[in-house]
């Protein structure tokens, strides 16, 4: 019992950071879901559901889209499938008598940042210390985008629609360091802003909402990008260094 209240308090420490970055860029959020047209109490629960700034963005475009719920549902899956492959990843770090309840809950909860502090643990993971990042940061996330919305009720019109912009800015904060480090990410990108480009001119699209539009170019563009570019694993690297290590021409002294 008491190696799992100090989980819990390990965890709501190492989440209290995560939770203040949350409650900045959630309150950017909130601006955006005002728009959509959600109260604050909607936005709170969507983002106490939804622990994704680009799964509840897409989900906001859908509703200001009035798309139908299967488009929601597809898009946010599309947008957060990659918590899936962490959630998978972590199950490994959780001792084999772990219950399979604990691991469910454990997979709601995991967002990047949560996911990187439960990943560098080290030895087996208590999933009370992950509850622990989540009491925290999860509420800071979802009171963000709540007080974000009540700020879009009262400011005015001009100041919100400045605001909304922010959101944009985090985006290209994300991609811009590894698209400058990574040339075929960063290509990848540009493929996109003119894949997105075009198709938004092209009138054979134009009966088709934005989010369908942007959901079925990130499959199209990643898809073909994980297949002509593939991230070499670890020991693919090792073993092409060990060849060229063997290859390369010996001089006697």
């Amino acid at each position: 019992m008491n190696r799992n209240k100090n989980a819990f308090f390990n965890g709501i420490r190492d989440g209290f950071p995560i939770a203040l970055g949350y409650f900045a860029v959630a309150f950017s959020l909130g601006i955006v879901a005002k728009k959509a047209g959600l109260n604050p109490f909607q936005g709170f629960l969507s983002s106490m559901l939804n622990h994704a700034s680009a799964g509840e963005y897409a989900e906001f475009t859908v509703i200001m889209a009035n798309a139908p719920y299967f488009e929601m549902a597809f898009v946010i899956l599309v947008t957060n499938i990659r918590y899936m492959l962490m959630s998978c990843a972590l199950s490994q770090k959780f001792n084999s008598g772990t219950s399979l309840f604990h691991r469910f809950l454990v997979g709601f909860g995991i967002t990047d940042e949560i996911f990187g502090i439960s990943i560098g643990r080290c030895g087996a993971l208590n999933p009370y210390y992950n509850y622990g990042a989540m009491a925290i940061a999860l509420p800071g996330w979802s009171l963000g985008t709540a007080l974000g919305i009540v700020a879009g009720n009262i400011l005015p019109a001009s100041l919100v629609s400045a605001l909304s912009v922010a959101l944009y800015g985090m985006f290209v904060a994300i991609i811009t360091p590894v698209s400058k480090s990574n040339k075929i990410v960063g290509g990848v990108v540009i493929v996109s802003f003119l894949a997105s480009f075009l198709v938004s001119r092209i009138s054979l699209f134009s009966q088709m909402s934005d989010s369908m539009k942007i959901s079925l170019l990130t499959i199209l563009i990643a898809g073909l990008a994980a297949y002509f570019f593939p991230v070499k694993e670890e020991a693919d690297e090792a073993q092409e260094v060990e060849t060229h290590a063997k290859e390369a021409p010996k001089y006697d002294a």
